[in-house]
């Protein structure tokens, strides 16, 4: 096979959550840009809107799904839309999360319910309804969970996200689980950890630790509005066949500096 087409998404039906903007935005971009049909969900319908024109303008076949994934209940619903809409989906691109901080001995119960049932279980039940409704009928599929270099390690002490790295740590341990139950499948499993990017998310972070984070980065620098395109298209083509269950840092080098 030449090689460029082992990264070709033509014909195939990708979703990506929390993709109205920043990262999710990103990568649906890359998808798209690689010829596949792209589903993106976000709760604010707005935003969510001047995404899908965007990816329209640029000659992306999309449609947009408003909702909440938090409210577990919803999401068979927005699955079952997405593949009306679209076909049935080949590439599952689970962006959509959440974070707190707080020191951790004052976090409150209710923000880590919160971060857990957005980070961990919205994206448990996608992979199991796309699984079940779509890649396991169709012995194929590809999802790709975006965790963070925070479930690879802890913080330094002025960075307080207990709940957020417990959360993401989840999601790299369920990406290798359901790769090991779902590879007889034709299912492949795999994540992506972000380091510092800014975002609408990290915002208030990266104001008070930017300098300290590029100073430690041996890349010298946050990760940028390209920076995710290539992973993202690697893990979700068939560039990626025989990998599974891995989970790619793309940090610049900040987790092993």
């Amino acid at each position: 096979m030449i090689v460029h087409k082992l990264f070709d998404l033509t014909a195939r039906t990708a979703v990506v959550t929390g993709g109205s903007r920043g990262l999710g935005l990103q990568m649906a971009e890359a998808l798209g840009e690689m010829g596949a049909r792209v589903a993106i969900t976000a709760r604010k319908r707005d935003e969510l809107d001047e995404a899908a024109a965007h990816l329209s303008k640029a000659g992306v076949e999309v449609c947009a799904v408003a909702g909440d994934l938090a409210r577990l209940e919803t999401i068979p619903g927005m699955v079952a839309e997405i593949v009306a809409r679209l076909g049935p989906i080949d590439i599952l691109v689970n962006n959509a999360g959440t974070s707190w901080g707080a020191p951790a001995e004052d976090h409150p119960l209710d923000a880590w319910r919160k971060v857990m049932t957005l980070n961990v279980d919205a994206t448990f039940v996608m992979c199991q309804e796309v699984a079940r409704r779509c890649m396991i009928p169709q012995q194929s599929g590809k999802i790709v969970n975006v965790a963070s270099i925070a479930g690879l390690s802890g913080n330094t002490p002025d960075v307080q996200t207990a709940g957020y790295n417990a959360s993401k740590a989840a999601v790299v341990n369920l990406t290798r689980a359901l790769a090991a139950e779902w590879g007889r499948y034709g299912i492949r499993v795999n994540g992506l950890c972000p380091g510092f990017f800014r975002s609408k998310l990290s915002r208030g972070l990266l104001d008070r630790i930017e300098q300290a984070v590029v100073a430690r980065t041996p890349l010298g620098r946050l990760g940028g509005d390209e920076d995710l395109k290539g992973a993202v298209v690697f893990l979700a083509s068939e560039a990626s066949r025989h990998v599974t269950g891995q989970s790619l840092v793309i940090d610049g080098g900040y987790s092993v500096a």
